[in-house]
């Protein structure tokens, strides 16, 4: 090895090292400048995973609840800090920080206990859990992968709650791409969405410069793709449609228009909110989708938008971000 080749490497590691110290600055600074709202005290209502009418989110990087009569209304914060939420029958999953460079997967039961953690490399970026509480999955940012051409990928894993039993990356699973198999050193998976039998998902995976929407096997440890250019996928309550993220003219660099793909018909019906959305949009009900947009200082809004293209966006949660409707 030259002595070029060595500086020209030892240059690329630490490009990568900078960029992930700046993400990682964006976390912090963003929560160093949003208005606090301290953790409930003795006597306060505790924030609790239970079904009812609330929603669920992250307020100043700690997991907080508003009613849904009264969402911009006071709100109920407790102590665990998080980056990514979400939550379904009683069951939630926590990105958190484990120290200042690392981040644990965090189960929770209903009243906020951990039942397991797992550490996980990267920056957290995505979160969900089963409609029956069962599934749990996660993604996020890692760096250091040379095949990428900036040395950034994603990771994403799936937690089986009731058996304990991990899939650490997606990126073990045997692909089926336009009807063949496919195998690419460059494959990334991100946004998972379960469907009601815990075995079946649907997910982004990237290969060949472009994305993909997959249909996934737990089981069977399979994935095959569906539908070019559509990005974090959030199944609907009924099962019929995903909203997503669909990026301009294929090129996420011009941004991402909400969208939602009827999974019987494959048509797409582009939302009312055309501000660019780089969010996994969850579903409040059968007709509405909440997800977080940031103002010009950083700072994150909780939106809502009808699901068929009609209406208008509405802020639902000022200063919160990661909603999660508690059914």
């Amino acid at each position: 090895m030259t002595a070029l080749s060595t500086r020209a490497k030892l240059a690329v590691v630490v490009a990568s090292a900078v960029l992930l110290a700046a993400v990682a600055t964006g976390y912090a600074a963003t929560a160093a400048q949003a208005p606090r709202t301290p953790p409930p005290t003795g006597g306060e209502q505790a924030v609790t995973l239970t079904s009812g009418p609330r929603l669920l989110a992250i307020t100043d990087r700690h997991v907080s609840t508003v009613a849904t009569t009264d969402p911009a209304g006071p709100r109920t914060v407790a102590e665990l800090e998080c980056l990514r939420v979400y939550a379904a029958a009683g069951t939630g999953v926590c990105l958190k920080p484990e120290t200042a460079w690392s981040y644990q997967v965090v189960v929770l039961d209903a009243a906020l206990r951990q039942t397991r953690a797992v550490s996980v490399p990267g920056l957290p970026n995505r979160a969900r859990v089963s409609a029956s509480g069962r599934m749990v999955s996660w993604t996020t940012f890692v760096g250091g992968d040379s095949y990428t051409s900036s040395g950034f990928s994603t990771r994403t894993g799936i937690l089986d709650t009731r058996t304990g039993a991990t899939v650490a990356s997606l990126e073990e699973f045997a692909i089926t791409k336009d009807g063949r198999g496919h195998r690419n050193p460059d494959v990334n998976y991100w946004g998972v969405t379960f469907t009601a039998d815990d075995n079946r998902f649907y997910a982004t995976m990237s290969t060949g410069g472009k994305r993909y929407l997959v249909r996934g096997d737990l089981a069977a440890r399979t994935v095959e793709t569906l539908k070019e250019n559509v990005e974090c996928p959030s199944l609907s309550p009924d099962g019929t449609r995903l909203a997503f993220k669909e990026a301009l003219d294929a090129d996420p660099a011009k941004g991402w228009r909400l969208s939602v793909l009827d999974l019987v018909t494959m048509r797409v019906t582009a939302t009312a909110e055309t501000r660019s959305v780089d969010d996994q949009a969850a579903w409040l009900d059968s007709g509405r989708l909440a997800y977080t947009l940031r103002r010009d200082d950083g700072q994150p809004d909780v939106w809502s938008v009808p699901a068929d293209g009609a209406g208008t966006p509405t802020l639902v949660i000022p200063g919160a971000e990661s909603p999660s409707p508690l059914t």
